[in-house]
């Protein structure tokens, strides 16, 4: 599996977002590779980013919108 697949699925599960942080320990990526794979989501549209305090949440996009 890829690494951008991995954490995509990780994104699919988690409705309420994630922090880099999260990610970073759920896929047992390195903070690097999930930051460059995010970057990737956002510039594709493929997530939402929401601020909550100094945190960065990142949300999977849901299709049609």
């Amino acid at each position: 599996m890829k690494k951008e697949d991995k954490i995509l699925r990780i994104l699919e599960r988690e409705s309420d977002g994630m922090t880099i942080t999260e990610l970073v320990k759920k896929s047992k990526l390195s903070r690097s590779t999930v930051r460059t794979s995010l970057a990737k989501f956002d510039g594709g549209g493929k997530v939402v980013i929401r601020k909550i305090g100094m945190a960065k949440v990142y949300v999977l996009k849901k299709e049609g919108k």
